[in-house]
């Protein structure tokens, strides 16, 4: 399994949303270019960056700051936040992005969002599906910057594009998301049993290596770190057997 560590940007700054609230963000010192040279530093091969203004009202805010991590060449950047359309995925493709991660399209543009994985590829084009688990324990997405709450269960959003070559997967409890109360493991063993061809990326509420290795034992791909990253919760040594290039 590999550890992709997360960058999310807001109004030009790095900062983290406790449980997807965009009211109760920390906020960070350190600027998204020394993450990334931080991270590279560490053997990280991607970086995972959200773009959460996008996100929430489709402004273009940070796309200058992705720009100039895209045009380092150090690390391969999978972004998302407020893609929408195929003008969007060509634009950010073409910053030098290595993937992009659709989110909210992928609820609400079913048939668009199939065509954009056979127009771009499947191993460019990542489905992202935040999830909160309703009373009956099943997950329903939540889009548009998590505002909104859906019925469709993650099994159908994800079954909707399973016969289009889906490949990429990134799912986020929601409710563990910056949390740091531990990753919702029976979930993603859940995915990776049902869908056991996508590969998996976990994310919401990793703190320390024993988390990333319960990930691990059930078969997800990549778990996203962000907060336990920024924090320095978890040494760098029991990092590393999940770091490509350490």
């Amino acid at each position: 399994m590999r550890l992709i560590p997360a960058i999310d940007l807001k109004s030009g700054r790095t900062v983290r949303l406790l449980r997807g609230d965009f009211d109760a963000e920390t906020r960070y010192s350190a600027e998204p270019r020394e993450l990334l040279a931080r991270y590279r530093g560490f053997g990280a091969d991607w970086l995972h960056v959200v773009d959460l203004d996008g996100a929430r009202d489709g402004s273009g805010t940070n796309r200058a700051i992705i720009a100039d991590l895209a045009a380092q060449k150090s690390m391969n950047l999978q972004v998302g936040g407020g893609l929408r359309d195929g003008a969007a995925l060509t634009q950010m493709l073409g910053l030098g992005v290595a993937r992009v991660v659709v989110g909210s399209a992928a609820v609400t543009q079913v048939d668009q969002v199939r065509e954009w994985l056979g127009d771009f590829g499947p191993d460019r084009v990542v489905l992202a599906f935040d999830v909160r688990i309703d009373a009956t324990g099943t997950p329903c997405v939540a889009i548009h910057g998590w505002r909104e709450q859906s019925q469709m269960s993650l099994w159908t959003a994800v079954d909707n594009f399973a016969a289009f070559g889906l490949a990429h997967v990134l799912c986020t409890d929601v409710s563990r998301d910056g949390a740091l109360t531990g990753p919702n493991v029976d979930l993603y063993a859940e995915a990776v049993q049902r869908f056991p061809t996508i590969e998996w990326q976990a994310s919401g509420g990793i703190r320390d290596a024993r988390d990333l290795h319960a990930l691990a034992q059930v078969g997800a791909r990549a778990a996203i770190s962000g907060k336990a990253l920024l924090e320095n919760l978890i040494p760098l040594e029991e990092l590393q057997p999940f770091l490509p290039n350490a």
